[in-house]
């Protein structure tokens, strides 16, 4: 199955599945009932370029604030529920684009049925949140366990004639990931949300994401993404971005070359890589800056970036493309590359 050939649903503005398109995606970690905190957050988000945003509804009191976060931004919300349903009906009326359920930890048919409803009157979709922690007992825990968790589920959900469904199959472990997806694909006709879960702090993150969600992506499998990270849920955002520029799937996102240093470097190169990796999260163009350690091979090994400097003793030649421009002091570096980067 390639991601084109899901069945697409839509949240809000934004289309999932259905089109060779990954969307990003992130969570909050504030208190939803804290609207202004919480919107303050996912302002932030939206600026690093996150498309659909999703909320924890612990207590009534989120559920109800949903609507006035929805008032205030600008991207589709995502309501995430967990045991009690009568929040997720709460949610849907408070005006939520999309509902998130485990059906591990909500059982009670009846109330499934009544959100079905819901949902069909005002065109929410629902995303089936398989996660292989939390499978229901009667399960033995293997990936084909959390592919059946998703057939009990959909039963019901079909039998309602309910189709805007999402789903997911999430695990710690990125092979037990990549396993669960490739299975789902082959399975189901409905859009994947792709995710490592409880996948540890930004380095272990993006490894285990990247690998799992890197290769599905490859495939042509996923539809959507969330990077799971114990930090600031900024870097997801700018972990996603990442991944998908380097998988083909994303053109805005500048890209940073550089060398990891040796014997040759004869100038102070890693802080103007973390200030111009830091000042290209603000640049929404499909190009490559290079920065290299020295003039040996620097141009050569970076001859596809469109811009870029190699380091000497005392100065740094500038190039593009591989062809060498000029030669410019080392204190201009930082400043020469931000007004050749705006040109671009």
């Amino acid at each position: 199955m390639n991601r084109s050939e899901t069945r697409p649903i839509h949240v809000g503005n934004e289309q999932i599945g259905g089109q060779n398109r990954v969307v990003i995606q992130s969570m909050t970690n504030t208190r939803t009932k804290d609207v202004d905190s919480t919107v303050e957050q996912i302002l932030r988000l939206e600026e690093a370029g996150c498309e659909i945003i999703r909320v924890a509804i612990l207590d009534k009191e989120d559920a109800l604030a949903v609507k006035q976060i929805r008032e205030q931004i600008h991207i589709p919300l995502v309501s995430d529920i967990h045991f009690n349903p009568d929040f997720a009906i709460q949610a849907i009326l408070s005006g939520t684009d999309k509902i998130r359920l485990n059906p591990g930890n909500i059982e009670d048919e009846g109330k499934i049925r009544e959100i079905v409803k819901l949902c069909k009157e005002r065109n929410v979709p629902i995303r089936i949140g398989i996660n292989a922690g939390s499978l229901n007992r009667k399960y033995t825990h293997s990936e084909e366990a959390m592919i059946e968790s998703a057939k009990d589920h959909l039963r019901i959900l079909e039998a309602l004639d309910f189709h805007d469904i999402c789903l997911s199959f999430k695990s710690s472990d990125p092979l037990e990931c990549i396993k669960a997806y490739r299975l789902a694909a082959e399975t189901f006709p409905y859009p994947l949300h792709l995710g490592v879960t409880e996948a540890g702090g930004l380095l272990n993150s993006t490894i285990k994401s990247s690998l799992a969600l890197g290769n599905l992506m490859l495939d042509g499998i996923g539809d959507t993404i969330r990077i799971s990270i114990s930090d600031d849920p900024i870097e997801e955002v700018r972990v996603a971005r990442k991944l998908l520029r380097a998988c083909g799937l994303k053109k805005d996102v500048a890209n940073l070359i550089s060398c990891p240093t040796c014997g040759r470097l004869q100038y102070d190169m890693l802080p103007i890589v973390k200030e111009m990796e830091a000042y290209l999260e603000t640049v929404d163009k499909d190009i490559s800056v290079a920065i290299m350690g020295c003039p040996v091979n620097g141009p050569q090994e970076a001859a596809r970036a469109d811009i870029g400097v190699a380091g000497g003793k005392q100065s740094a030649i500038l190039f593009k493309k591989g062809q060498i421009v000029r030669t410019i002091p080392q204190d201009q570096i930082i400043q020469t590359l931000k007004e050749e980067i705006e040109k671009l």
